[in-house]
C-alpha cells in the first residue's frame, strides 16, 4: 500500500514576482543551488561541470516542444483555439503522428468551445512557397480532425506554420517569437512535447562540451511532456490524484549505459528521472511476464511485492525483450507517481528547476531529498532565485 501523503504538508508561498516571466539572455548564467548531502552552495549554472564527478552519466530528455496552440476563426468572428494534447489517428505514437500526412485526429483542449459546436473551420497558411488550406472538424467533446490539401506536407510542418508556443499558464502572457527558441533545449530533437523539459534550458553547447571533455557521459532519452505536468494536486492525499500519462522512448544505448559499472546517474530534469525510474519498473514487469505491455501504472512502485530484481536484472529483462522483438528502442507510457516513500532504483542525482506549490514535482523532489526539500526552497526564496520554467536551477545530491 502507498504511504498516506497529506498534500497540504508539501506546499509553500510563491509570490508572483518570483516567477520568471522571461528567460535570461545567457542560458548558463542562471543561478544554481547545489544541494550536496545536506549542505547548500549558491553558484552559477555554468559551473556545473566542476560539480559532477568524472564517472557521471547524464541523462537528457531530447523531446522537442511543438507549437501546439492552433488558432482558427469562425465566419462569425469567434476565435477558437485548439490545444493539441495527444494523437489518436493515424497512430497514438507521437513520432508517427507528427510525420503523418492528412488527415489526423488528436485529443485536445478547445478554447471558446461553446461557440463551436459543429461545422468545419478553415485557415490558409503559407508552406514552402505554396498556399495550404487547413481544415479542422470537431468530432467530440475533446477530439478534432485536422486535414490539409497538400498530401506531401507532414503534420509537423503544418503545426510549425500555424501554431504558437504553448507557454505555461502561470506565466500569464502570450508567447512571442523568441519563445520558439528560448522555450526549447539546445539538444531538442524529437517533436511531440507541449511543455519544455525545463531543467535542460540552462545547458549550452559549450557547457555540454565541457562536460564531455571531463569524461561525463551524455545520454539522450525521450519523454514527451504533457500538459498534465502543470496540473496542481487538488486532492487531500497524493494517492487520490489523477496522475497524467506521458509517452516515453528508451533506447538500447541508454540501457547499456545504465549497465556500465560504477556510474553516477544524474537525471537532467524530473522528466528524465520519471523515464529512468519507469525503465526499472518495466523491467520488473517483464520479469513476471516476458511480453508485458510497456505501460507503467501510477502506483506500481508501492504495491506489495514479494521480491524485486536488482537494477541490473531489470535492465537485462528489457534488453532481452528488445532482442526478442529485433528492435533497438521501445515506446511506452508512464503514469509513475513519485512521492515521499518512493525508493529510487536508478537515479543518484537530479538537476531541476524550482517547481509550483501543490504540484506532483514538489512531491518528487521531497521524495528525493527528504524533508530537506523545504530547506532547499527556503534558501532559494531567501536568496532571490527565479522560479518555474524560465527560472533558476538546482543540482540535488541526496544522502542515499
Amino acid at each position: 500500500m502507498p504511504p498516506q501523503i497529506n498534500v497540504s504538508e508539501y506546499t509553500y508561498d510563491l509570490p508572483d514576482e518570483r516567477i520568471a516571466k522571461f528567460p535570461l539572455e545567457d542560458r548558463s548564467a542562471s543561478k544554481l543551488l547545489f544541494y550536496n548531502k545536506g549542505t547548500i552552495e549558491h553558484l552559477r549554472f555554468k559551473s556545473i561541470p566542476s560539480l559532477l564527478p568524472e564517472n557521471t552519466s547524464l541523462y537528457f530528455n531530447n523531446t522537442k516542444v511543438i507549437p501546439a496552440r492552433l488558432a482558427f476563426q469562425k465566419y462569425t468572428g469567434a476565435l477558437i483555439e485548439i490545444f493539441l494534447l495527444q494523437p489518436i489517428l493515424p497512430s497514438p505514437v507521437i513520432s508517427v503522428a507528427m510525420e503523418a500526412r492528412s488527415p489526423v485526429v488528436w485529443k485536445c483542449m478547445i478554447g471558446n468551445a461553446k461557440r463551436w459546436k459543429e461545422g468545419v473551420l478553415e485557415r490558409n497558411i503559407e508552406l514552402e512557397g505554396a498556399t495550404l488550406k487547413v481544415e479542422v472538424k470537431r468530432l467530440g467533446t475533446n477530439e478534432v480532425q485536422l486535414s490539409w490539401n497538400k498530401s506531401a506536407a507532414r503534420f509537423v510542418d503544418v503545426v510549425d506554420a500555424i501554431g504558437k508556443t504553448p507557454l505555461p499558464p502561470y506565466l500569464h502572457r502570450e508567447a512571442i517569437e523568441n519563445d520558439k527558441k528560448t522555450y526549447q533545449t539546445v539538444y531538442s530533437k524529437k517533436d511531440g512535447a507541449v511543455a519544455a523539459p525545463t531543467a535542460g534550458l540552462h545547458f549550452t553547447g559549450e557547457v555540454i562540451q565541457q562536460l564531455r571533455d571531463k569524461g561525463v557521459a551524455t545520454n539522450f532519452l525521450t519523454l514527451h511532456v504533457s500538459a498534465g505536468t502543470f496540473q496542481p494536486i487538488k486532492t487531500a492525499t497524493a494517492e487520490e490524484h489523477a496522475m497524467h500519462s506521458e509517452q516515453i522512448i528508451i533506447k538500447r544505448e541508454n540501457l547499456e549505459q545504465l549497465l556500465t559499472p560504477g556510474r553516477f546517474n544524474v537525471a537532467v530534469g524530473t522528466t528524465s528521472m520519471r523515464t529512468l525510474e519507469s525503465t526499472y519498473w518495466y523491467g520488473t514487469m517483464l520479469g513476471r511476464n516476458s511480453v508485458a505491455e510497456f505501460k507503467i501504472p501510477k502506483l506500481l512502485p508501492y504495491e506489495q511485492q514479494a521480491s524485486l530484481p536488482s537494477p541490473k536484472e531489470s535492465i537485462m529483462n528489457i534488453l532481452n525483450r528488445m532482442d526478442a522483438l529485433g528492435v533497438d528502442e521501445l515506446t511506452g507510457t508512464t503514469e509513475i507517481f513519485i512521492f515521499p516513500g518512493y525508493q529510487f532504483r536508478v537515479v543518484n542525482g537530479l538537476i531541476t528547476n524550482f517547481h509550483q506549490p501543490n504540484s506532483t514535482l514538489i512531491l518528487l523532489v521531497a521524495a528525493f531529498v527528504g524533508d530537506d526539500w523545504r530547506k532547499v526552497y527556503n534558501e532559494a526564496l531567501a536568496s532571490d532565485y527565479r522560479f518555474l520554467s524560465y527560472g533558476d536551477s538546482s543540482l540535488l545530491i541526496p544522502w542515499k
